[in-house]
């Protein structure tokens, strides 16, 4: 049984807005993003861009779009300064028409302007593509997986570069699979196989979390996650990071647990509550 990439797909981006696609691999980010750019037809629907409608408006769709895909998709062979300068002339302007718009950017990567686009890191790399896919000075910009394989500095100053660019009036929409992430989004969705499970603000859902969460350790995870998901009180656990989620069915007693957990085998107990995320919400959609 072959399933859709996208399956009755629909949301609306405001003017302006920096919005989240936010999944992990095969949800349908790409697809989607590949629609909305015009490079890939739909089987069914009908889609919209800045008022230009996709198929029959693509050439308008084109010229005021920046997209920026997953994977690296400049010239490697060509310097930085001659991959800028290729994508300007493409669109009709030039680097200095303009400059004002990616300078923020630009400044980081100017001393390397020289170098080959191939031989830049991977942070550098993005920086590139970023600019490149501004340079035409688009309304809308995809971000498809931008931060993938990037360091955690880059891909922080990678963020605060997408928040001056939006107080500039440019709607962005990015793709992520990284759940912390989706905080630095105004609204976002989430998605799985090819569906939406929830479009909202990442405040609203984290509020929305039903239950308390713990945070439980001990000297074995695997055997901690074992010994929990029999405990007759427990409603879910999974493993996060070095810790054990969980929620209960009813209040329970902490010093009732521990020892449980002694008489499994366990030590170094630690139990502690913790606020929801993100991530524990889209685990709870996943189970409902």
């Amino acid at each position: 049984m072959q399933l859709p990439a996208v399956d009755d797909v629909s949301f609306e981006v405001k003017k302006g807005e920096l919005f989240g696609l936010i999944g992990p691999d095969g949800a349908g980010k790409t697809s989607i993003f590949r629609i909305l750019t015009t490079l890939l037809l739909a089987e069914h629907g009908s889609a919209w861009v800045d008022g230009f409608e996709v198929i029959r408006d693509y050439r308008e769709i084109r010229k005021i779009v920046g997209y920026m895909p997953g994977k690296f998709s400049l010239y490697p062979d060509l310097t930085v300064a001659e991959n800028l300068n290729f994508f300007a002339t493409v669109f009709g302007t030039t680097v200095k028409d303009n400059y004002e718009l990616i300078k923020d950017i630009y400044v980081q990567i100017e001393p390397f302007k020289d170098r080959r686009a191939g031989k830049l890191s991977g942070g550098m790399k993005q920086k590139l593509a970023l600019c490149c896919a501004l340079i035409h000075k688009p309304s809308v910009l995809f971000l498809d997986e931008p931060t993938t394989g990037v360091d955690p500095v880059s891909r922080k100053e990678f963020w605060e570069m997408l928040n001056r660019l939006r107080m500039q009036g440019i709607t962005i929409l990015v793709s992520t699979p990284y759940m912390d992430e989706a905080t630095r989004c105004d609204r976002i969705a989430l998605l799985h196989n090819g569906k939406i499970l929830s479009i909202d603000t990442p405040e609203n859902m984290i509020k929305s979390y039903p239950e308390q969460l713990y945070a439980i350790k001990a000297d074995q995870m695997y055997l901690l996650i074992k010994s929990l998901r029999k405990y007759p009180e427990v409603l879910d656990c999974y493993a996060f990071g070095e810790y054990a989620h969980v929620s209960f069915k009813i209040p329970f007693e902490e010093y009732l647990l521990e020892a449980y957990l002694g008489a499994e085998g366990l030590s170094g107990i630690e139990i502690k509550p913790t606020a929801a995320t993100i991530e524990d919400y889209f685990i709870k959609l996943l189970k409902t």
